[in-house]
C-alpha cells in the first residue's frame, strides 16, 4: 500500500451574488485523484444533511470533513485541483 499524505484539494465557488472564492478541504490520501474524490464524498454528505436540516457529519477517515459549506455557494468541480499541503507553519 501506498504511503497516505495530506492533500489539499481546491475547489472554485461563485456565490449567487457573483462573488468568487475557493473552498478548500484537506485530508489524508494516496494520491490527487483519491484526494478529490474524497473531497467530494465529504461535500455531497455535507450538502445532504445540510439540506435534510441534520448536524455536519463527523470527519470521515483520514481527517476529511466538509466546514464552513455555505448556502448560495456553488463549487465548481469540474475545475478542482488536488495537491501535496504545505503546512504554512512548518520550518521544513
Amino acid at each position: 500500500m501506498r504511503n497516505r499524505q495530506v492533500y489539499q484539494v481546491s475547489v472554485p465557488a461563485q456565490q449567487d451574488h457573483n462573488d468568487a472564492g475557493l473552498h478548500i478541504f484537506t485530508g489524508e490520501a494516496t494520491s490527487p485523484g483519491t484526494a478529490l474524490r474524497s473531497a467530494r464524498k465529504v461535500h455531497d454528505a455535507a450538502l445532504a444533511a445540510q439540506r435534510d436540516g441534520l448536524p455536519r457529519p463527523a470527519p470521515r477517515p483520514g481527517g476529511w470533513s466538509a466546514c464552513g459549506m455555505r448556502p448560495g455557494w456553488h463549487l465548481d468541480w469540474s475545475a478542482a485541483t488536488a495537491c501535496l499541503w504545505k503546512n504554512p507553519y512548518s520550518i521544513l
